[in-house]
């Protein structure tokens, strides 16, 4: 295949972005709720009780973002589509002023000179499936190719490399183990339904796509190196690999669910489940691969929470997997998760081998509490963020280091361009190099915006 990205001696570079993180505008021209609008307003589901409703307002703002990243110096720009903003109802008629607003923001993008590089689904699903039981029904599946298609006949002329979907992962663990996540929904085993559907949905677009022309479908994965503790009982650290990488790994590539996977997951046995066709429709549908990394996993021994302490929110997105606790080792973000670069050089060395696909870096970046803005004489308002641009320099010396051990790596996407809606933390987190100013959305470049900006000018 060829990936409408070069296999040159230099990577690509970009930054990511999701709708329901940045848009805004829930409710202007004709969008329909999504499962993050519903599951927002239960008390307690993020941590600052807010919501995307405003975000960043990008619904309005969405040339100033499209100046920033091509001040940036960026290759490319990562955007999803809101599923409910083209199809309100989910699978039924199709929303005009939605796909206007795409068609600006790509039209933007590429006068510019920006490719757009985009993704169908980014955990906002309509909330009208979920009423009828969201991705744990074969339906949604159907129901997000359909979608897909509306979308790629609209956009496809000028968006070239999509992804069908980004971190399933979250979406059927988080979302229906865990409850973290949007529609949070604690389901248990049930969970697997939804990772397999997923799998499903991915493979029925990337079928159809395929055949209207689209020869660069991917499809974007957080996987993640596991690291077990000395002391961890082996079949559990087996389980979390499972759960976290090979529950995708394996139909994509190889057009099955293994044993160590099926011990820990029954249900995908279940011929009512996994239908016949369904793997083979799976197996090699992506034309390229994603990676989105931040941390690795490190499972240990289980250990009772003391009292007072909070348990480890992903404690329960691993049904089937005999307790664990997860160790997390300095230095940490703050949102907590370890910082080891080494990660992604060995997670792009393992999927290159695993899939021998062409791999993009899609995410990959660091929360800081950074929101100090100064004044820089000859800049003008700069936020200062070494420890991003640290984080950022890192990663993306890993990455070089991988290609240069053979790893098939065209672009390196960094998460995220504005500091945005963060799902359950709400506002109280920060990936962002440029801050945006939560009450007149003001848009301010960062030390590692600028730090960035300098190196892609070579």
């Amino acid at each position: 295949m060829t990936l409408h990205l070069p296999a040159g001696p230099a990577l690509s570079f970009g930054a990511a972005s999701a709708s329901y993180q940045i848009e805004g505008a829930i409710a202007e021209d004709g969008r329909g709720p999504s499962i993050w609008d519903t599951f927002t307003q239960v008390p307690g589901a993020t941590k600052d009780g807010k919501d995307g409703s405003l975000a960043c307002d990008s619904y309005h703002r969405y040339r100033e973002d499209v100046d920033l990243v091509a001040e940036l110096g960026a290759d490319l720009y990562r955007f999803s589509v809101a599923w409910p903003r083209v199809i309100p109802t989910g699978d039924g008629a199709v929303e005009p002023r939605g796909l206007a607003y795409y068609d600006r923001l790509v039209d933007a993008l590429l006068e510019r000179g920006v490719t757009p590089t985009g993704t169908f689904y980014h955990w906002d699903l309509p909330q009208i499936l979920e009423d009828r039981g969201g991705w744990l029904v074969r339906d949604t599946a159907y129901a997000f190719a359909d979608y897909a298609m509306v979308v790629h006949e609209h956009l496809g002329d000028r968006v070239k490399v999509w992804a069908t979907h980004n971190e399933p992962w979250c979406a059927a663990y988080l979302g229906y183990a865990a409850g973290i996540h949007a529609p949070g929904r604690r389901e248990g085993g049930d969970a697997h339904r939804a990772a397999h559907h997923l799998l499903l949905g991915h493979g029925l677009a990337a079928e159809r796509l395929h055949a209207a022309g689209c020869q660069d479908v991917g499809i974007v994965l957080n996987l993640a190196p596991v690291w077990p503790e000395a002391e961890v009982d082996p079949a559990a650290a087996d389980g979390i690999d499972a759960i976290r990488n090979r529950v995708w790994l394996g139909p994509l590539v190889d057009g099955a669910y293994d044993a160590g996977l099926l011990r820990v997951a029954p249900v995908l046995a279940e011929a009512d489940l996994v239908r016949p066709g369904d793997l083979d429709l799976i197996r090699g549908s992506a034309d390229w691969m994603g990676v989105n990394y931040y941390t690795p996993v490190r499972p240990g021994p289980a250990q009772p929470t003391p009292a007072g302490e909070t348990r480890h929110p992903e404690t329960d997105a691993y049904p089937g997997v005999e307790p664990v606790t997860f160790v997390v080792r300095e230095p940490r973000t703050d949102i907590g998760w370890e910082v080891d670069a080494y990660g992604l050089e060995e997670l792009l060395l393992d999927t290159h081998k695993r899939t021998g696909l062409p791999l993009m870096v899609t995410e990959n970046g660091a929360a800081y509490d950074d929101a100090l803005v100064v004044e820089v004489p000859g800049v003008g308002r700069i936020v200062q963020d070494e420890d991003r641009r640290s984080y950022l320099e890192t990663h993306i010396a890993a990455t070089e280091r991988a290609r240069e051990a053979g790893a098939d790596v065209r672009g390196y996407i960094v998460w995220t361009l504005l500091d945005n809606f963060e799902w359950a933390e709400g506002y109280t987190k920060y990936f962002g190099i440029v801050h945006v100013d939560p009450q007149n959305q003001q848009r301010t470049p960062k030390a590692s915006y600028r730090w960035l900006q300098e190196r892609l000018r070579g």
